[in-house]
């Protein structure tokens, strides 16, 4: 979600994906780590502040779709249990844990992420991974 949030050359098939799956679910923590990176991207002059409020504007439009999961006792518990590839980050191991907490409602979900050690450990997890 950042890359694409921040326009990155990697992002390319996000929004696609995106705009064309019937459900997304995401973690309330992926809002929150969207915002802090604008807030971020505006202090640091990295981008401009009328960048920052259209991407903030797309973000609200993208995301007013989603199904968004709160970080909840169950999604906690599941964090702090191992991965079959570690070492996991912490906010990494807080989206696993929702991806496999929202499989037990949507067997079929995919896992939809850029970060090299997200695809291998959501594959060992048994998640099909996107983009392809």
């Amino acid at each position: 979600m950042l890359s694409w949030l921040l326009a990155e050359n990697s992002s390319g098939p996000v929004l696609p994906l995106l705009s064309n799956a019937d459900l997304v679910i995401a973690s309330d923590l992926t809002l929150i780590e969207c915002d802090r990176v604008l807030i971020r991207a505006t202090t640091t002059k990295r981008i401009p502040e009328a960048q920052v409020s259209d991407r903030r504007a797309l973000l609200a439009r993208v995301s007013e779709h989603w199904t968004l999961f709160r970080v909840d006792s169950e999604i906690v518990a599941r964090a702090r249990q191992p991965f079959p590839q570690e070492p996991i980050r912490t906010l990494d191991a807080i989206h696993l844990a929702t991806a496999i907490v929202a499989r037990n409602l949507v067997p079929e979900i995919q896992l939809l992420t850029l970060d090299d050690r997200l695809r291998i450990c959501g594959a060992q997890l048994g998640f099909e991974i996107l983009p392809h």
